[in-house]
């Protein structure tokens, strides 16, 4: 593992408002800075009360104003939501207004459900352009050749660095046969992650932008001073994730000692598979568990994520976090 980095969903807790929903992301930015993460991302999703990042781009500007080294970038942008020439703008502007640090992470779901696909895109396309559409995005970022009518502005010759994400063979096969780097979505779809990666990296073709694979995994992360507390802590997104999945969708519940008496066994079985690739506990017990994941998957970047109902708390897991990678990179991941 080269680099730690951090993934945040803008989280609106119970009792409070996405105006302190996005406070806290500025917080949580500055802190994450200064306890050396490489990466801060944002995610696009929609008509989701629990999460503030609709406009992921206005958020990673406010983010990068914010902070003054960091990586700041979207995990991500959900392609088919958007034409290319104007997410290729967005992020041309992004990256010019603060040069290189900008990421653009590509998604090929909606990220919302099919009637709020549908408001966003206004024509549902039955063909999937997915491909044709990064390739086309990543056009925009090139050199200006004079051969094209159309050009991003800003945007042309920002070379954005664009990766694929992904929790199936599909990005996999797209991000190694373009030559892209590669961010599996192992922090809620973690059935495919090996297979997922060995694709990757056997199938990658060197490119103008990537000479060699280049993995990131996301895993979730629920630190505190105690493995209770920790569990505490983590009830909340149980129960936030159960509630989308009965479709239930809300703000990021106050978490429970008993999280098993809230959610029914049939949904809490699919919800600790969904969520098993993760870390909870005390430091000792999340350095094993994060260093267990490190060794068994060997990504080139791990990027970490949780919902935790209480900001302070939430900064505190992942100062802890960083802490424990930190150690386990510059050791190799020796655990």
């Amino acid at each position: 593992m080269q680099q730690f980095s951090l993934l945040d969903l803008s989280p609106v807790p119970e009792g409070q408002t996405t105006a302190d929903a996005l406070a806290g992301t500025v917080d949580l930015a500055r802190a994450a800075e200064r306890f050396g993460y490489h990466r801060y991302w944002l995610a696009e999703h929609h008509n989701m009360p629990g999460i503030a990042s609709a406009a992921t781009a206005v958020m990673i500007g406010h983010v990068a104003g914010a902070t003054s080294t960091m990586r700041i970038g979207a995990g991500g942008i959900m392609l088919p939501n958007h034409a290319p020439l104007v997410v290729a703008e967005q992020f041309g502007t992004l990256a010019t207004l603060y040069p290189g640090r900008i990421d653009l992470g590509l998604g090929r779901a909606p990220g919302t459900d099919m009637a709020t696909a549908r408001a966003l895109r206004r024509h549902m396309a039955p063909e999937d352009s997915f491909p044709q559409d990064v390739q086309e995005l990543i056009g925009y970022f090139g050199e200006d050749t004079g051969a094209s009518a159309v050009r991003a502005i800003p945007g042309t010759g920002t070379h954005v660095p664009v990766w694929i994400l992904g929790s199936s063979l599909y990005g996999a096969q797209l991000a190694a046969y373009l030559g892209l780097p590669y961010a599996f979505a192992s922090h809620f779809a973690p059935a495919m992650l090996e297979q997922a990666l060995e694709v990757y990296r056997t199938t990658f073709r060197p490119s103008e932008r990537l000479e060699k694979p280049h993995v990131m995994m996301a895993a979730g992360v629920f630190a505190a001073e105690s493995d209770d507390e920790a569990v505490f802590l983590r009830s909340s997104q149980l129960l936030s994730f159960a509630r989308l999945r009965t479709g239930r969708p809300g703000k990021l519940p106050h978490p429970v000692h008993d999280v098993g008496q809230e959610i029914p066994a049939p949904v809490m079985a699919q919800v600790q598979q969904a969520l098993s690739c993760s870390a909870t506990g005390s430091p000792a017990t999340v350095r094993a568990q994060l260093g267990t994941l490190i060794d068994t998957f060997r990504p080139d970047e791990l990027m970490v994520t949780g919902m935790i109902h209480d900001h302070t708390a939430r900064v505190r897991s992942f100062e802890i976090a960083a802490d424990i990678l930190t150690g386990l990179r510059d050791r190799g991941s020796v655990v």
